[in-house]
C-alpha cells in the first residue's frame, strides 16, 4: 500500500506519515491505510468522513468536495474497483463532455479523441505540418470542434 501511494499516486512518504499521525491523534483511526474511505489525488491523502472530504496531508483541512467529485466522475472504474479509463478535462468544454479518453486498452494508453480513437498527438502533428483543421477533420470524419479539442489538450499537456 505504501509503495502504491508513493509511486502510483505521487504521495511523498512524509505526507503519508503526517496523515497517519493526524488520523491517529485527531480522528482516532488506527489503521488508516486499510480504510475504504481513504482517497488520494495530486499527491495528497484524503478521508471521506460523514460526507466531508478531509485533507489528511494538510492536517485535516476540508477539501473542495465539488471539485474533487467532478474529477472522480471522469474516471471509469473496472470490476476490481481499479481505474480503467480517464476522461481529462479540457478548458473549453462543459463538465459532462468527454471528448478525450485515456485508456490502456486503446492506442497503448495514449490520449485519443473519444468517438474516433484517433491519437491527439497524430492530429497535432498534422496541424503542425501545416494542414488545415477542416482537412484533418474531414479525413478522420470528425467535427472541427473535436480536432480543436485535441489540439487544446495536446498543447496543455
Amino acid at each position: 500500500m505504501l509503495r502504491s501511494l508513493r509511486t502510483d499516486h505521487g504521495v511523498p512518504l512524509v505526507a503519508v506519515r503526517q496523515a497517519l499521525v493526524y488520523a491517529q491523534r485527531e480522528l482516532n483511526i488506527d489503521q488508516l491505510l486499510l480504510r475504504e474511505e481513504l482517497c488520494t489525488t495530486g499527491g495528497e491523502l484524503f478521508l471521506d468522513k460523514y460526507g466531508q472530504l478531509i485533507n489528511l496531508s494538510a492536517s485535516g483541512q476540508l477539501a473542495m468536495r465539488k471539485v474533487f467529485d467532478a474529477h472522480l466522475k471522469r474516471v471509469e472504474w473496472g470490476t476490481l474497483r481499479l481505474p480503467v479509463r480517464l476522461y481529462p478535462f479540457l478548458v473549453s468544454e462543459s463538465a459532462d463532455a468527454k471528448p478525450i479518453v485515456i485508456d490502456p486498452q486503446i492506442c497503448f494508453g495514449r490520449p485519443v479523441v473519444s468517438n474516433a480513437f484517433v491519437s491527439t498527438r497524430s492530429i497535432v502533428d498534422r496541424i503542425d505540418a501545416g494542414e488545415k483543421v477542416e482537412d484533418v477533420a474531414r479525413d478522420y470524419d470528425l467535427t472541427t470542434e473535436a480536432i480543436e479539442g485535441a489540439i487544446v489538450y495536446e498543447r496543455a499537456a
